[in-house]
């Protein structure tokens, strides 16, 4: 029986000295980040001159690099996002790893050659949303941290591209992508690169929101089998002692093809933890404690990591060389990763007294120095003919050149420019409608139902959850469908769409990718929720490309920036969904009786309402409803069409005094936040 091929060994690399500690230590590929668009723009990270010099070290050994470009994009910047792809382009990346669905269109448009792998950030979950991005031009998706290792193996088994997972490493608490808390409370952005870890912070008397670090070491044989393609360590924030220590004991694990001994975790634990680790997502067992903090044990052993060893590893060659009488000497080495590399030298004369010798060429060509590269006598192939002379510094000439050819960029990428202009906003062409497009959430359906028709009309559609739909008697138009569907709870959502479609449902309100085809399967009329983290004109062009009627634009938007877009709706009332947490908090924390009654309070009193989410997801609630009702003037100048509700928390009394001051345009009486000001 023939074994699975072993996966990519994937290592960060924050910094050069970490670049090299992870080649060092053996890994299979890096992932670094430029000084923009990277998702850890805390991380020291490469400008261009750095990441040539790590693609060239890297390609030398045969590891592959990846570029981090896995921000969301605002539509000034797209000129400058494609500047910097076309760096990484020029210097030989090996993929882009990309969340924004409009960088992946820009790509697609002006670097078609650019391989893509689609960020943790974009949210894939599902078989079919891994068909989406590959649709979208994505050659490798890294899945969500939060799927089970029988879907890891659906995917491998069922999808159209290559897949990655995280095997090591930090776990943020939310859905990697739908995560607004460090935004909204902060202004400093999570999408954008800029995360502040609040769920790292107290809140009540504990941590509920800050999980250990996730460590599968004891599942590699399992992770081997499931056919996924690559394995990927968390950590360009962390030091090169911890990417080198987590990186040599991954690389023996999956050559040895085997779990991790005692001493092993004992080791990984030193390296980096808090308070332990967990495997609960790749077990199924959500349920299960995964809360830990950084202890100061912990830390105090981080300190004193010995610093990874220097750089000793040599790529070995072997080589073809051709010495023949009235021609001149060819050489031509070839490196572990099949590149190869040729060089022309002078033409031999004619021995007067001692010709040349196959040895002794083949030791005066293997002399390889202080360069990267071993070649051993033995692996050199020589055709020599008899009776010819070259002189030693002709045949160190001819080595030096060919060595040197290794380090020659591509000449298609290296020549490649972008047109003028690319990327530049374009001016705007599409008229707005005089009337907004109303659209309404009810998270309640005992609040929905309690509203007057004097209320309902000023809706176009009004949605209820997909589980919740059949509480009422007078059903809307529209259903509303949870933001995460993995594949083993796809048909029970689609069944829930065929009987409200059946119910009188027009319009699904969907905010994955992954669930889009089932919608139009249903013969409803798709919506993009704000979860598509639809931030420019080219990801609002995709979607609706892609059979979304309607969109809800990103709330990390600010009016100049709707004003960029100038098409889709805007969450102009609610409390904002910060984070979705796959884990059930309120049966955690408070019990399940204190379902859709819970929240956290953070140290500085804000209340955080918890909500559950299908099946038993919960949502984290923003303290402070957005409100944008005496804005409304400001929102018609910036061209937005639409305008959308979310009633979360509120009563039938709260949501008709809300509509009153909306519709008025004046300020609502209670404590509210506005649009993000940066």
């Amino acid at each position: 029986m023939n074994k699975r091929p072993l996966p990519e060994l994937l290592a960060p690399a924050g910094s050069y000295d970490a670049l090299l500690a992870a080649v060092e230590a053996g890994a299979d590929a890096v992932y670094l980040g430029g000084l923009s668009f990277s998702a850890r723009a805390n991380a020291t990270n490469f400008d261009e001159e750095a990441a040539a010099r790590g693609v060239e070290y890297c390609h030398t050994f045969g590891v592959k690099v990846y570029a981090a470009m896995n921000t969301l994009l605002f539509d000034r910047e797209g000129e400058e996002f494609l500047k910097t792809a076309a760096a990484f382009y020029r210097m030989g990346v090996d993929a882009l790893i990309v969340a924004d669905l409009g960088g992946m269109r820009l790509l697609r448009r002006f670097i078609p050659d650019m391989p893509i792998h689609a960020s943790t950030q974009a949210s894939v979950h599902s078989v079919e949303g891994a068909r989406q991005m590959a649709a979208l031009g994505c050659s490798r998706v890294v899945l969500a941290r939060e799927l089970s290792l029988d879907n890891i193996r659906a995917f491998a088994t069922h999808g159209s591209v290559e897949t990655e997972i995280f095997i090591h490493g930090a776990l943020c608490v939310s859905h990697s992508g739908q995560c607004l808390l460090s935004s909204m409370i902060g202004g400093r952005s999570g999408n954008r690169g800029a995360c502040a870890q609040p769920c790292r912070l107290p809140y009540g008397k504990g941590y509920p929101l800050s999980l250990r670090d996730l460590s599968t070491a004891d599942h590699i044989p399992a992770l081997i089998d499931s056919g996924v393609s690559s394995l990927k360590i968390e950590g360009r924030m962390k030091s090169p002692s911890y990417v080198f220590g987590a990186v040599e004991i991954y690389r023996r694990l999956l050559d040895g093809r085997r779990a991790a001994t005692k001493e092993e975790n004992r080791r990984l634990r030193e390296l980096f933890s808090r308070d332990g680790f967990t495997d609960a997502y790749l077990r199924g067992k959500p349920t299960e404690p995964m809360t830990g903090r950084r202890s100061e044990e912990d830390k105090s052993t981080g300190r004193a990591l010995p610093p990874p060893p220097p750089p000793s590893r040599r790529a070995r060659l072997t080589a073809e060389a051709q010495i023949s009488e009235g021609a001149p000497a060819t050489l031509t080495l070839v490196r572990e990763d099949g590149r190869t590399a040729t060089a022309i030298g002078d033409t031999p004369a004619a021995a007067k007294n001692a010709p040349l010798t196959a040895a002794g060429v083949k030791d005066r060509l293997a002399k390889m120095g202080g360069t990267l590269y071993t070649l051993a006598p033995e692996d050199i192939r020589l055709t020599l003919d008899e009776g010819l002379n070259l002189s030693p510094a002709s045949l160190n000439a001819l080595r030096r050149d060919a060595l040197a050819a290794f380090s020659a960029p591509d000449p298609v990428r290296s020549a490649f420019v972008l047109p003028e202009g690319a990327g530049r906003i374009p001016a705007h062409t599409s008229e707005v409608s005089e009337k907004p497009f109303r659209t309404a959430l009810f998270f309640n359906p005992a609040v929905y139902a309690a509203l007057g028709e004097e209320e309902l009309s000023y809706f176009d559609i009004c949605f209820l959850p997909h589980f919740r739909y059949g509480e009422v008697s007078k059903r809307p138009s529209g259903v509303y469908l949870p933001p995460v569907v993995t594949d083993r709870e796809h048909p029970a959502v689609l069944a829930a769409m065929e009987r409200a479609k059946k119910d009188g449902a027009i319009y699904a309100l969907c905010g994955n990718l992954g669930m889009l085809s089932a919608v139009k399967e249903a013969g409803l009329i798709p919506v993009g929720d704000f979860r598509l983290n639809a931030t420019n004109r080219e990801s609002v062009e995709t979607l609706f490309e892609l059979g979304f009627e309607r969109l809800i634009l990103s709330p990390e938007l600010t009016l100049p920036r709707l004003r960029d877009i100038g098409a889709g709706s805007v969450i102009v009332y609610g409390r904002l969904p910060l984070m979705l947490l796959e884990r059930c908090f309120i049966r955690e924390n408070f019990g399940c009786e204190n379902c859709n009654r819970a929240s956290l309070t953070d140290r500085r009193g804000a209340r955080f309402p918890l909500l559950r989410e299908y099946p038993h997801r919960n949502l984290l609630l923003n303290s402070l409803p957005t409100y944008l009702g005496d804005t409304r003037d400001r929102l018609a100048d910036c061209r937005v069409g639409g305008e959308h509700f979310l009633f979360t928390v509120e009563s039938a009394e709260e949501v008709c005094r809300v509509m009153a001051d909306y519709r008025a345009c004046r300020k609502t009486a209670a404590p509210t936040r506005g649009l993000p000001k940066n």
